[in-house]
């Protein structure tokens, strides 16, 4: 790993961070919500870099990701919050594999999708220490 590489998983760190302190303040309900809300987020902001780039048919690809991780979000809400980790785990392989070593390396920049890797564990990881605090919670 280089340094520049380490620089954007320290930032995902620091900004992830950042978000969970705001979320902690908003108590247990709207903590749930606002990373839960910031997980479709992630998956929107790859949609906008393909649409700065004029990509469609990577637009359509992206695209796909906001329902796919919606899902996870329902089924936090419908189910376990545990689900929502899952979602923020598995979203590392989108980063990784979609932008950083696959195809989609041209859309995204790459100190974004390395910086989202940490932020993602981060969350993932703050959600899974969390979860028994917000277990019935999550409310309409």
């Amino acid at each position: 790993m280089s340094l520049y590489q380490a620089c954007w998983l320290l930032l995902g760190l620091v900004l992830g961070s950042a978000l969970i302190f705001i979320a902690r303040g908003l108590g247990s309900q709207h903590e749930k919500r606002l990373l839960a809300n910031a997980l479709l987020i992630a998956a929107i902001l790859y949609v906008g870099f393909a649409l700065v780039w004029g990509d469609f048919a990577w637009f359509l690809i992206e695209l796909g990701g906001v329902p796919a991780y919606g899902l996870f979000y329902w089924l936090a809400y419908r189910y376990s919050t545990y689900w929502l980790a899952v979602g923020w785990s598995v979203h590392p392989a989108w980063d990784v594999f979609l932008h950083l070593t696959g195809p989609g390396h041209d859309i995204a920049p790459e100190w974004y999708a390395t910086a989202c890797i940490s932020f993602d564990f981060l969350l993932a990881a703050y959600i899974v220490a969390t979860a028994g605090r917000w277990q019935n919670e999550f409310t309409s």
